[in-house]
């Protein structure tokens, strides 16, 4: 197994956690919250997408899915387009309202672009600096680990709300 293989295998199981945690579920059972303050499934799987999107993107150089598709415009979400959910109270999490088919959707054309991306990384190209923002800059290795680290924990999170939900 090569660098490209395992960045593969990782984003997709990201894909396959989002979709158990949203399939079959109605547009309210995905904006459910377990207390007026907790995040839902919906903005859970919204804010993955977005942040893998952003970073992805920025570290192929390429515009995001989420404008180059116009997600933007079929999520309709009142706050700034370029918004990833960093920094979001809970009024925004509660304004996050889409159906699973929407972010769904939109996760699996990010997921593609991903793999795209990353099955066409050697294991050179990962020590490439994407970021001098942090010191130490941020490596691409560094960068998609952030993400996928970032990714399943909150796919978890979506995963858990699911199993709490299902339980009542």
């Amino acid at each position: 197994m090569n660098s490209a293989d395992l960045l593969t295998d990782a984003f997709t199981r990201v894909r396959e956690t989002v979709h158990s945690a949203v399939e079959g579920f109605s547009r309210a059972d995905l904006h459910t919250r377990l207390d007026e303050d907790a995040n839902s499934i919906g903005w859970l799987v919204w804010h993955l997408t977005r942040v893998q999107d952003d970073h992805v993107s920025d570290a192929a150089g390429v515009e995001q899915v989420w404008f180059a598709e116009d997600w933007a415009s079929r999520f309709d979400l009142p706050f700034a387009k370029e918004a990833t959910g960093y920094g979001h109270g809970s009024a925004d999490v509660a304004s996050v309202r889409a159906g699973s088919a929407l972010l769904l959707g939109y996760h699996d054309a990010v997921h593609e672009r991903t793999l795209a991306f990353v099955r066409g990384l050697d294991d050179g190209a990962l020590d490439r600096v994407v970021d001098e923002a942090w010191s130490p800059p941020v490596s691409l290795g560094v960068r998609l680990i952030s993400v996928i680290s970032d990714d399943l924990q909150h796919a978890g999170q979506a995963a858990f709300v699911r199993g709490a939900l299902e339980r009542r």
